[in-house]
């Protein structure tokens, strides 16, 4: 990009009598008006709403309201009612004129009509022509060149990084800008003089994007997609109401209140700092989110909406007019980099609509609804995602979507599913009065209400996937932890695996896919390869019952939603457990082998995730009679920190190849490496960290209540030697028997013997302790 100083920009005294602000390095402004030529689109208007005062206080409510009316438009617009008037941090002196913010630079030009970024090549053999876009009468000019990998996709279509601003700065900036484009050479002295009005801004804006010569550049300025961290927020800290953007995602009614992190720009509001045609073009919200914008300052935002019903035709049009870019980027709507005409797409037959909003508005968007828009002059506006019930269906269409290209989704569809269930479960098995919020919690229940549909249909659908798979894996209980701490996604396709994970101990581990995917992982045996199920097939038929009505079903599930629901302060997370620990009749007994007495540990449940299996080294000390030792074995597990007890952290366990000496055994706290713990057997690794966690407690007892000492520790269960799918996995390394003290003491137990004791020691398993051992009919 060429910028100038203040000092190189040139005053054309025949152009323009403006005089350039003092502000960061810039271009000139050399484009002007052509309003002979404009081309704004012919369109009808989005709803406008306008609460009362009494309406405006419950915001949800009001939306639920107004949805039947605006949603057939895409976007709405809503007017708060007079009174509603918050004060604006943004415009506090140490933000206004010494806080910067960074832009990108947009070229208006280059938003819809322009050449692929891949530049056509000399070739000896033969040569492929790339076409350019249809709506294109003229050539365009190439994108700038790639600076950096984390800007690729932005700068390939021309939004560079910009000079930073103060929002004093970007102001003039914008003021100079306008004045500079707009004035007139001709016409006496009052025209050349007069502002523009949103009209006129918007056929200029639309005179460029779709007929801008080659000759003349427009470049301008977004300061989009700003973390709270850069300017903070517009909204007064503090500010109790629902339509305070800081606060509206962790309402009740919203499921994003049942999402524990704060995910910038979705549950955290993101503030965009806008200047004359300064764009955001064709999009989508993630996971097909609803959306809310609110004007705090400045000239309106002119706005595009596409219902969500017709975003597939949206999508073909574009991909009609623009082949040669959706060639070269099939995912092109998912850069927000590509602005199209809403004229064209009314004349092909898709419905769009128009929404002006002003300082001191709302715009709504709905799931899945494609939206645009541009700036008519400088402003600042905040923006937030929330989630209802009635989203559910579209969220799980994104999901679907999404897994195709394989992207992830911005926050856990099924967590958010299973937090919806386990509140309406929560509602539904309260007794006494009645309240707003349980009846309409119960409004979404019953045979067919909204939310139990999503549930049976999220069943339905796992369910179905589990069957194609046939036989060949074990169903196993997922831990309660198995995403608690980490993202868990299929590494085939980034589906979201808090509801089933597939994998295998063999050749794959710590690695695992959707159930879509799991013949795909690999080939082995199946003994070798698992699904985990957060809850069997059974049990999510029951909460669909539960949500249906069905007494004993809402009893079972009640009891244990009500049991793990905490109070919460407003604004935070549920506090409910979202991995509900689910008691299933068929729950094996972990206490029933008094040789490893969970009781002794505080019936302290080890959760061993294998990370490696290693390889056999046939001797008398790689073997005992209770476990065999692969060098290289490695293995991950949960237990209190030894530098806070208070706090539970993982801890690496792994063998490594003592020669003569033969395996010796380390435990290692992950996150601080300093903390290892090494040994000739496991059970001395195990009691030298319990012994450390002891003592750290016993210093803590004086000061802090409720902190127990444990008495004893399993130091073969802790490495996963007891797991009933490691034990197995390890077993197939030796088809042949060549650890003879291990093979021999196993046979000497006795059939009987030896399946209490596997069965016992499953529920210590890869799946936390709940196994389900069969196999798929």
């Amino acid at each position: 990009m060429v910028t100038a100083s203040k000092s190189q920009i040139k005053e054309d005294k025949q152009d323009t009598n403006v005089e350039p602000p003092n502000i960061p390095p810039h271009r000139e402004v050399l484009a002007r008006w052509d309003p002979a030529k404009a081309q704004r689109p012919v369109i009808e208007e989005a709803p406008v709403f306008y609460p009362s005062s009494e309406e405006f206080e419950d915001t949800f409510s009001y939306i639920a309201k107004i949805r039947p009316l605006a949603e057939p438009f895409g976007i709405c617009r809503i007017v708060p009612p007079s009174n509603w008037s918050p004060p604006c941090l943004l415009k506090e002196k140490s933000i206004w004129e010494d806080t910067k913010f960074h832009t990108r630079v947009q070229n208006v030009e280059l938003l819809q009509n322009r050449e692929p970024t891949t530049k056509k090549k000399k070739h000896k053999g033969r040569k492929r022509k790339r076409g350019f876009s249809r709506i294109s009468s003229s050539k365009r000019r190439p994108a700038a060149s790639v600076s950096s990998p984390e800007t690729k996709e932005e700068e390939l279509y021309g939004f560079n990084s910009g000079p930073d601003f103060t929002l004093e700065e970007f102001e003039k900036y914008d003021r100079y800008f306008k004045d500079s484009y707009f004035e007139r050479k001709e016409g006496n002295v009052d025209d050349t003089k007069r502002s523009p009005s949103i009209e006129e801004i918007e056929g200029e804006y639309w005179r460029i994007v779709e007929k801008a010569s080659d000759e003349v550049e427009v470049e301008v300025y977004y300061g989009a997609d700003l973390e709270k961290r850069v300017l903070g927020s517009g909204f007064e800290r503090g500010e109790t109401s629902g339509w305070n953007l800081n606060n509206l995602p962790r309402l009740s009614a919203s499921l994003l209140s049942f999402e524990h992190g704060d995910i910038s720009g979705v549950l955290v509001p993101w503030l965009y700092v806008g200047m004359c045609f300064s764009s955001f073009c064709w999009h989508v919200e993630d996971h097909h989110l609803y959306s809310v914008n609110y004007n705090h300052f400045g000239d309106p935002k002119v706005w595009y909406g596409v219902p969500g019903s017709h975003a597939t035709s949206l999508e073909k049009v574009m991909k009609k007019y623009l082949p040669a870019l959706f060639d070269e980027t099939p995912d092109l709507l998912h850069g927000l980099v590509t602005q199209f005409s809403p004229s064209i797409l009314k004349d092909e037959g898709v419905p769009v609509y128009r929404a002006v909003q002003h300082a001191g508005e709302y715009v709504l968007t709905f799931p899945r609804a494609y939206h645009a828009g541009f700036n008519s002059g400088f402003n600042c506006a905040e923006a937030v995602n929330f989630a209802t019930v009635d989203w559910l269906s579209h969220g799980q269409h994104a999901v679907e979507l999404l897994s195709k290209e394989n992207k992830k989704t911005s926050v856990s569809h099924d967590k958010l599913l299973l937090g919806a269930a386990y509140e309406a479960v929560r509602f539904l098995s309260a007794g006494g009065e009645e309240s707003r919020e349980s009846l309409r919690w119960r409004s979404f229940c019953g045979k067919n209400g909204t939310l139990t549909k999503a549930v049976e249909t999220r069943l339905l659908m796992e369910e179905g996937r589990i069957d194609a798979l046939g036989s060949g894996f074990r169903l196993l209980k997922m831990d309660k932890d198995f995403d608690s701490n980490r993202e868990r996604d299929c590494v085939k396709c980034s589906y979201d695996l808090h509801l089933t994970a597939s994998g295998c101990n063999k050749c794959s581990p710590g690695k695992y896919v959707c159930t879509k995917h799991a013949k795909e992982l690999c080939s082995c045996e199946g003994i070798y390869r698992f699904v985990l199920l957060r809850y069997t097939l059974d049990e999510l038929s029951s909460l669909v019952r539960a949500l249906e009505g069905e007494r004993e079903d809402l009893k079972t599930w009640g009891s244990k939603v009500i049991k793990d629901c905490s109070v919460t302060h407003k604004g935070e997370p549920r506090g409910f457990d979202l991995n509900l620990d689910f008691q299933v009749d068929d729950e094996i007994d972990n206490t029933s082998d008094t040789r490893h007495d969970a009781s002794s540990m505080m019936n302290f449940a080890a959760y061993v995730e294998l990370i490696n299996l290693g390889f056999l080294v046939f001797g008398d000390l790689w073997c005992n009679n209770h476990a065999i030792f692969p060098k290289g074995f490695k293995s991950r597990v949960k237990f209190y920190n030894v530098k806070d007890p208070t706090r539970m952290s993982y801890y690496i366990s792994e063998v490594v190849d003592a020669g003569v000496l033969g395996p010796f055994f380390r435990v290692t706290l992950e996150e601080s490496q300093e903390e290892s713990f090494s040994s000739f057997s496991p059970q001395s690794c195990w009691e030298m960290v319990l012994l450390k966690v002891n003592e750290e407690m016993k210093k803590r007892s004086s000061q802090e209540h409720n902190i127990h000492t444990l008495e004893s520790i399993d130091g073969l269960q802790m490495f996963g030697f007891l797991s009933a799918s490691i034990v197995q996995a390890i077993e197939a390394l030796d088809p042949n028997h060549g650890l003879v003290q291990y093979w021999n003491y196993k046979k000497q137990r006795g059939s009987l013997e030896m399946k209490d004791r596997f069965m016992s020691n499953s529920s210590l398993s890869l799946t936390g302790g709940k196994h389900v051992g069969f196999d798929l009919k």
